[in-house]
């Protein structure tokens, strides 16, 4: 143990004094280390900070909620005109889902009617998405409220003309003026603000971002467009799974239910896709896999550049120690002390190469979260990642110097 400890402090002292003794060098030597360590790390930090980013915007549409659509989520065949002809979700699917699935804890409906121009007094704000919403949309999607409130079950069922707005549709209607209780105009209708929804976060993908938004009760909005199932643009049932409900029980469910509905023959395919949110995950799972070998491959060539630099050093660095090399092993140092030794200086040289493209790695990624409205970060794993490449390069980089060092006739090194 003592010995062991004697050669990494001898192998310690070494690596620096070959940085002290050749800076420009040296520095070169482990500048393409540097490159591709801050190539690699870097890349898997981007795409961990964009994985983490989208996969906790996704979080929000629930892991335990089924999305009844005509389109399916994850589609293998291509076919997409088979989707097109399908009819969207509509009402009546709904209140049968509603009813009959006893697998749910909450079932809700929204209805993407189109795009709006709402006014008050002399501003308007355009093209605004319409939602038409069931009395449960903003509980299975937990809404929260800036100012004011939801729909009251009477003002839905009545089909009351209340809206509700969103964060951007407010603030340039009414600027610093309160919002709630106003009354605005949209299709020639005359509406009473009764909420605003609270600003979406900064999430690069936000699947509940209202802030451009309009809406309004599924019965207010039946009688601003037409809602048969072929002429909106969008329209999706929702469906959360009860405590202990598994999603593949509550999805059988729901399919025979709405299949008998829609008076599907046996024989005939589904014509409603079940989706969920684990079937965007394995999407995603391909693009950051790919994302990240991608980082892998460009970093690998620089790598590769840097090992031979830090093998050169050690070449070098065997040659002019060569009597030392032959003095040590005449007084009994045997060979894999001085394989150790060459080994271990090679490692440190690369661990100093690595620390400095991590160190690079954390500047750019501190520099761009100040600058860009995206959270980027330099996770532990990512710099065990760094540091544990840089000893793996280390190893194959001293390993053919140090064999020939240990291998040396001490007779024959002490003559040079």
């Amino acid at each position: 143990m003592i010995t062991l400890l004697k050669i990494i402090s001898e192998s310690v002292r070494q690596a620096f004094g070959q940085l002290r003794a050749n800076k420009l060098r040296s520095f070169l030597s482990l500048l393409g280390i540097s490159i591709g360590i801050f190539c690699i790390i870097g890349v898997l930090s981007s795409v961990d900070s964009l994985e983490s980013n989208v996969r906790g915007s996704l979080e929000k549409l629930g892991n335990d909620v089924v999305y009844v659509k005509k389109w399916p989520w994850a589609d293998t065949s291509g076919d997409w005109w088979k989707y097109f002809r399908r009819p969207n979700p509509d009402f009546r699917d709904y209140e049968v889902i509603r009813k009959k699935v006893k697998n749910a804890a909450l079932t809700a409906y929204h209805v993407v009617v189109g795009f709006k121009t709402a006014k008050w007094k002399s501003n308007s704000v355009e093209r605004t998405i319409l939602i038409g919403s069931s009395i449960s949309f903003a509980e299975m999607f937990q809404i929260e409220f800036e100012k004011g409130r939801y729909f009251s079950p009477s003002e839905a069922h009545y089909g009351s003309n209340k809206i509700v707005l969103g964060f951007k549709v407010a603030q340039e209607l009414f600027g610093s003026n309160e919002p709630i209780g106003r009354t605005i105009k949209m299709s020639g209708r005359k509406y009473e603000v009764i909420g605003v929804i609270k600003e979406a976060g900064n999430d690069l993908l936000n699947p509940l971002d209202f802030d451009d938004c309009l809406i309004v009760s599924y019965n207010n909005a039946r009688g601003l467009a037409n809602l048969k199932a072929k002429n909106v643009f969008d329209a999706t049932v929702t469906i959360k799974a009860a405590d202990g409900v598994a999603m593949q029980q509550l999805k059988d469910e729901a399919k025979g239910i709405l299949r008998a509905h829609r008076k599907l023959k046996p024989k005939q395919g589904d014509n409603f896709s079940l989706n969920e949110l684990s079937m965007i995950s394995s999407v995603f799972d391909n693009i950051f896999g790919v994302l990240n070998l991608l980082g892998i491959v460009i970093g690998g060539f620089a790598i590769i550049v840097g090992m031979v630099s830090v093998a050169n050093i050690m070449f070098v660095s065997v040659k002019e120690r060569t009597n030392i090399i032959g003095i040590k092993k005449a007084l009994g140092a045997q060979n894999w002390v001085v394989l150790s030794e060459f080994l271990i200086e090679s490692v440190i040289l690369c661990i100093i190469g690595g620390l400095m493209g991590l160190m690079f790695v954390y500047l750019i990624v501190t520099i761009l979260s100040n600058v860009i409205d995206f959270e980027l970060y330099l996770s532990f794993s990512n710099i065990a990642w760094g540091l544990g490449l840089s000893v793996i390069v280390g190893m194959f980089a001293g390993l053919i110097p140090a064999v020939l060092a240990s291998r040396m006739d001490p007779v024959e090194a002490m003559r040079k």
